[in-house]
């Protein structure tokens, strides 16, 4: 029998602790649920990465294939124009010992001196030229590889860790 005084508390009748348990395990329930909805939007978004991963790894290989190709067709035209200054070169040489031969046979020594500095300066200025050109064209090859390579390091530095590594080296070949 219970006295007032005692020490022991109160002990619930088992209908109130049942009670009790009823909201313990609603809102169990609720946090469950919401647990699988956060599960759910967690391999959502890892699709979402993934997807946007092997989109990127795509362009990038895209965009590196391109300039290779653009690469090669310069390099092509570079040695084209080489070709064709050479030959230039080659003839303007034959026609200066052309009119330099005629010069001779017409007996115009003092004509010979002047037309042969004429050339000369000519054959100066083509080079001058030739190389101008071709510095042009390499500085043009070079800042477009700066700019794909530039874009490429932006596009690598927004991927997650875990990405496949991307090598900016291989976008210079």
């Amino acid at each position: 029998m219970a006295t007032s005084g005692s020490s022991y508390p109160a002990v619930e009748p088992l209908s109130s602790a049942k009670e009790n348990l009823r909201p313990m395990n609603s809102r169990i329930q609720e946090l469950h649920e919401s647990r699988t909805e956060l599960m759910n939007r967690l391999q959502s978004l890892k699709q979402d990465l993934h997807n946007w991963r092997s989109k990127l790894d795509t362009q990038v290989k895209i965009y590196h294939d391109e300039l290779s190709e653009l690469k090669k067709s310069l390099n092509v035209e570079v040695e084209q124009l080489r070709s064709e200054f050479q030959d230039l070169k080659t003839t303007l040489h034959r026609q200066q010992e052309d009119v330099t031969s005629s010069l001779k046979k017409l007996g115009l020594e003092d004509a010979l001196r002047n037309d042969k500095r004429v050339q000369e300066h000519k054959v100066k200025e083509v080079d001058v030229r030739d190389s101008n050109i071709e510095a042009n064209q390499a500085k043009s090859v070079i800042t477009e590889a700066h700019i794909a390579e530039e874009s490429m390091t932006e596009g690598n530095n927004t991927k997650a860790e875990g990405s496949p590594p991307y090598n900016v080296e291989d976008a210079k070949d």
